[in-house]
């Protein structure tokens, strides 16, 4: 019985510089290799999911053990008697890090991009870009149509609904302006080349549809000119305003901002889905005659 605390003291000491020095620096490296990029590669996030619930497990491992160190320690004290012979010692009550040693089947964080996650600091993901917003676009093309209702309908603008396209844009087809959907193409070839399985797996919900805003009267969104999309993974719409989202539109959202568009993800009703044409980007294509 005395044998016991000193095998498991053993193993509490090997498992200590693996958890607390040799973890740690391999998510280090893995960030830095990871995160080297503005557009993230969505193996390397998961990859280093993967590796901190693996840190927090041995850790729960390493208290538990410590426990039943201290409690074996005190029951050989009271009475040193051996083991009897095939008897084997039974988990320690609460022993919720002893799982991850016997998982065998699929694992769900690495097939993750459509889980559902809380936005990381949602307010600051636009930085550096303008919304063009209704009233500038307004200003700037006239409406889309001179009348609208709460209903989809015919773009009537004659400078836009002449620069307006059905296009495959790679994963989706898309009903834009010319611009955006040139613009869209860049962004899903890059999603592409970098991370295949997550392009696969885009799908939309809408692009252009030219109608008020529901609750205004006149109001267009930018739906209305023909410069927004909804994306989801997998065909699963996003819960609008919940702060949360699929793990693939975080990852989708840095390649977008690259291109200058602009994530709905950081709106005070979060709306994840949605990305727009930023006004730096519909200043640049005015600029250069494509609008």
């Amino acid at each position: 019985m005395r044998l016991i605390p000193a095998i498991i003291l053993s193993i509490a000491i090997i498992l200590a510089p693996i958890i607390w020095i040799f973890v740690p620096r391999l998510m280090s490296g893995g960030m830095e290799e990871g995160f080297a990029g503005t557009a993230i590669d969505s193996g390397a996030r998961i990859e280093i999911e993967m590796l901190s619930q693996q840190v927090e497990d041995l850790q729960i491992r390493l208290d538990d053990m410590t426990q039943e160190m201290a409690k074996l320690a005190a029951a050989a004290a009271r009475a040193p008697i051996a083991p009897m012979p095939g008897q084997t010692l039974a988990p320690a009550p609460g022993d919720n890090g002893a799982t991850v040693f016997q998982q065998n089947g699929q694992n769900d964080i690495i097939d993750a991009c459509a889980q559902v996650v809380l936005i990381a600091n949602r307010r600051d993901v636009n930085e550096g870009l303008t919304i063009a917003g209704p009233s500038y676009l307004t200003r700037v093309f006239g409406p889309p149509r001179e009348v609208m209702s709460d209903d989809c309908e015919e773009m009537t603008n004659p400078r836009l609904a002449d620069k307006l396209v059905l296009e495959d844009v790679g994963p989706i087809r898309v009903r834009m302006l010319k611009p955006a959907a040139d613009s869209l193409r860049r962004v899903f070839e890059e999603v592409r080349v970098t991370d295949p399985d997550l392009y696969a797996r885009i799908n939309t919900a809408g692009s252009l549809c030219v109608r008020q805003i529901r609750g205004t009267r006149g109001r267009a969104s930018t739906h209305a000119f023909g410069l927004a999309v909804d994306l989801n993974i997998d065909g699963v719409l996003d819960t609008l305003g919940d702060g949360k989202t699929q793990l693939g539109l975080t990852i989708l959202a840095d390649f977008f901002k690259d291109e200058g568009w602009v994530w709905g993800a950081s709106w005070g009703r979060e709306d994840s889905m949605h990305f727009e044409v930023s006004r730096q980007k519909l200043d640049e294509w005015i600029n250069a005659g494509a609008l």
